[in-house]
């Protein structure tokens, strides 16, 4: 008995160790990553980082202002496409499908989308959109980045309205209430917080994303407001900024990933924080 305790007791011990061994590594590598980000990132931000137009190659100065603009621009339409859907879909699944064969077919179909490359879904959209438009565009990006979305809403909406009890809906059908009423003024209402932790996940997914842009908004070194015109995007012009054999354009493409980090840190802190404040109700 006490020789098969002290085994258990040892292999306990190895995990464990095997397990702070693992996050440790992570975490170094992790915080390593930051530390380059921030030491070399900083000294590109000033104000012509965020005012001014990239500079033509081989000049110095300049900035990445319309790229900051495209980035938001592209998630707000992104968000604004995805997010209705996923939340109605993930209310159908929880709500009124459930077990039915759709469901379960919306189900797989969503879990397969979530760990597709986010590269397929850019050159799917630019079959399907660039290629008959002939020529990059917002839409386009917005379109991908609205599919790589759509999959992580649908299931996060899915969950969270499932942890709303039951006898909270019996109740207020007891009550006379038509089910859609039930679904919108309590269901909704009980699940809010977690629904909106979802919704900025998403976006944070999608935030990030580069090799569907590539495909479908391209650049653009000038302003852009139209839904047809190619459009610069952080993500991209730190990819073409890396790779060009200017040191003036290194900097600020460790500038822009210092920003795009930043932005990402701060949308995910911010789920963090209404999924614990769900939590501890």
């Amino acid at each position: 008995m006490g020789l098969h305790y002290f085994k258990r007791k040892l292999l306990n011990f190895l995990v464990l160790g095997a397990s702070f061994l693992s996050a440790v590594f992570g975490i170094f590598f992790l915080c390593w990553i930051l530390k380059d980000v921030i030491l070399l990132g900083l000294p590109a931000l000033n104000s012509s980082f965020f005012i001014n137009l990239p500079a033509p190659p081989g000049m110095e100065g300049g900035g990445v202002a319309n790229a900051i603009v495209g980035t938001i621009l592209i998630t707000v339409i992104a968000t604004v496409a995805g997010v209705p859907a996923g939340i109605l879909a993930g209310t159908y699944l929880s709500e009124f499908g459930r077990k039915s064969r759709v469901a379960g077919a919306v189900r797989f179909l969503s879990d397969i989308l979530v760990s597709a490359p986010s590269i397929v879904v850019g050159i799917f959209v630019y079959a399907l959109v660039v290629a008959p438009m002939r020529g990059f565009s917002m839409l386009a990006g917005a379109m991908a980045l609205a599919i790589i979305m759509l999959p992580v809403v649908i299931r996060t909406s899915e969950e969270v309205l499932k942890l709303v009890p039951d006898s909270t809906r019996e109740a207020a059908l007891a009550l006379g209430a038509p089910q859609w009423k039930v679904t919108v003024y309590v269901v909704y209402r009980g699940a809010l917080k977690g629904m909106v932790t979802g919704v900025m996940l998403a976006v944070a997914r999608v935030s990030g994303e580069t090799a569907p842009l590539l495909f479908t908004s391209f650049n653009n070194a000038f302003w852009n407001f139209s839904l047809t015109e190619p459009t610069a995007s952080l993500t991209v012009t730190i990819y073409n900024y890396a790779m060009a054999p200017y040191e003036d354009w290194h900097a600020i493409a460790w500038g822009a990933a210092l920003l795009i980090t930043a932005m990402l840190l701060i949308v995910t802190l911010l789920a963090r924080l209404l999924a614990g404040g769900r939590s501890s109700r």
